[in-house]
């Protein structure tokens, strides 16, 4: 069996960078962007500087919308 240290799928993981949640939703990373920038934002968790989407609530948020 092969050592696989580091390849979650984005599936699995708790967290996405705003890279990965825009191939995962197929929403234009610009948008992801945009949308991480706004206040009280649902799916954004900030690491130090870096934000992170959190990707249950960020599935939540697109589940419930009809127009972003």
């Amino acid at each position: 069996m092969e050592n696989c240290i580091g390849t979650v799928p984005i599936h699995l993981k708790m967290t996405l960078t705003a890279r990965e949640a825009a191939e995962y939703s197929n929403i234009g990373i610009n948008k992801i962007d945009s949308m991480l920038r706004t206040p009280n934002c649902p799916f954004v968790l900030f690491v130090g500087t870096k934000k992170l989407v959190k990707r249950k609530e960020f599935e939540q948020f697109i589940s419930e919308k009809l127009v972003i």
